[in-house]
């Protein structure tokens, strides 16, 4: 039995090898002037929440209690780094590190100490350092405002005046005060400049101007070069991307079951800037809780929807935990600490998705047009001088067939099917046929048609080689067996 998963394993390999032949391939998130947000996707998590690398720091941590800090750290990160690393993600957004009194950030004590339970400077440095030799950056969260009563601006008696209201709980800063807005750009920037991280997203922005932001954007621009800056709410500053909290809510409808409305597919595409895109955030419920609202199969819906989001233009936002199906309707249930022993069918599904996009200049910025969007059947091309990419994705309940012709192709070209190994070419009726069953998303790269693929071929000989060689091992090691057993008797 393990050597038939052996030879599976070495025949999925060897094929997959072979489908990239004649395909330029470029770094892993490569570096350099050219490089923009637009090539990057973003894994978005908790340090509390995701692994607990060190029992140093452990301060009356209690995982039965979800309201409580559950012991992840900094140390857990860089345990973690390869896990995260080899599922492809470009940017790693962490959260709030500052002192805090919950374990997700949302009460912050300070803008200068780091939270004890997550670890030290030094160790927080060295997780930026390692995350960055694989040529992924770290992100952290500054939020602009709703800090906790015990902040330590709001229990300066000569910073009363800087405290707009208390509401909820927390403190809300009077922002159109200029000694808070330069104390909150002084403070951005002394952390950005601290710690050499790859781009702050600004949280709580909401009583902010965008004369303000504007101002603080460029200040932390100008702490480094190849520096981003992002928000989690809506707002006409010169943010790095659009965000709308309707972006999550479209694709969450488009893909929560079959056969439904995708007409707004294109709604969150359309500005200037590329566009943060997914299905749910760290603030409201999991895609896998509306998933399973409608009786679908979670795993199944996530494919659907990670599938197509990897491939849009855009930047794709993952949530932690959307990988092994995270449930949750509202925090801290959607906060859950990760585990890592679950199935890896959909982390492995992720992982083949965004190798596709990394070593694909083309699937990240490449020409976009939709061929076809009708009631969750999308087939869209991916467009560039060195190559063509057709994404078809069946969100329908069956078989679905789309003909695409050599105007949309060009002439003499065959589609070989990645995820699934299927192959397209021209028929008696001078069209593509491309056809997909039901719940599948396929990414095809439109090649030459040279005939035979001689690498393929050659491949699938070596498997075969492999097979007939362990038989005859095999039944070597039989006749020896039973010749040593008849000379015993």
């Amino acid at each position: 039995m393990k050597f038939k998963k052996w030879i599976s394993a070495t025949a999925a390999s060897l094929l997959l090898a072979t489908s990239f032949l004649g395909t330029p391939a470029v770094a892993h998130a490569e570096e350099g002037p050219a490089r923009t947000i637009a090539q990057e996707s973003i894994y978005d998590l908790l340090v509390d929440r995701f692994f607990n690398g060190s029992g140093t720091n452990d301060i009356d941590t209690n995982t039965q209690d979800p309201s409580k800090f559950a012991g992840g750290d900094f140390t857990g990160l860089q345990d973690k780094l390869k896990f995260i690393g080899e599922m492809g993600y470009t940017i790693v957004s962490i959260g709030s590190l500052f002192a805090t009194e919950t374990y997700d950030g949302s009460m912050p004590t300070s803008y200068t100490t780091l939270e004890e339970h997550f670890g030290t400077a030094e160790e927080f440095q060295s997780v930026i350092e390692a995350y960055k030799a694989k040529n992924m950056s770290i992100m952290v969260d500054f939020p602009l405002n709703n800090v906790s009563p015990n902040h330590e601006w709001a229990k300066d008696v000569a910073k009363q005046d800087w405290i707009a209201s208390t509401n909820n709980g927390q403190v809300q800063w009077d922002l159109t005060n200029s000694d808070v807005q330069n104390a909150l750009i002084e403070a951005a920037t002394e952390f950005a400049s601290t710690y050499n991280i790859g781009g702050i997203r600004l949280t709580n922005i909401a009583d902010a101007d965008t004369q303000f932001i504007n101002a603080l954007i460029e200040a932390l621009k100008g702490t480094k070069e190849s520096f981003y800056v992002i928000a989690n709410e809506e707002s006409d500053a010169n943010f790095d991307t659009n965000f709308s909290p309707a972006t999550a809510d479209i694709y969450r409808n488009i893909f929560k079951n079959v056969d439904m409305d995708s007409s707004k597919l294109m709604e969150p595409l359309s500005g200037e800037k590329p566009t943060q895109i997914m299905i749910d955030s760290l603030q409201t419920h999991r895609f896998t809780f509306d998933s399973a609202n409608e009786n679908m199969f979670p795993p199944t819906r996530l494919k659907m929807a990670l599938g197509a989001l990897f491939m849009l233009p855009g930047v794709p936002v993952v949530q932690y935990g959307s990988e092994i199906a995270m449930n949750g309707e509202a925090k801290p249930n959607t906060h859950q600490l990760y585990n890592f022993k679950t199935d890896e069918e959909l982390i492995d599904y992720v992982k083949n998705v965004q190798s596709l996009r990394n070593q694909s200049a083309t699937l990240r910025n490449g020409d976009f047009e939709v061929i076809t969007n009708e009631d969750g059947l999308l087939v869209f091309t991916r467009t560039s001088d060195e190559e063509q990419w057709v994404i078809m994705v069946n969100n329908t309940s069956k078989t679905q067939r789309v003909d695409l012709t050599p105007d949309q192709l060009g002439e003499g070209k065959m589609l070989n099917g990645i995820l699934q190994e299927e192959k397209v070419r021209i028929n008696e009726k001078g069209v593509y046929p491309v056809i997909l069953d039901r719940e599948i998303v396929e990414i095809y790269q439109v090649r030459e048609d040279k005939g035979l693929n001689v690498p393929y071929m050659v491949a699938l000989g070596l498997v075969w080689l492999l097979f007939i060689g362990f038989v005859v091992v095999i039944i070597k090691r039989g006749k020896k067996r039973r010749m040593e057993q008849d000379a015993t008797k």
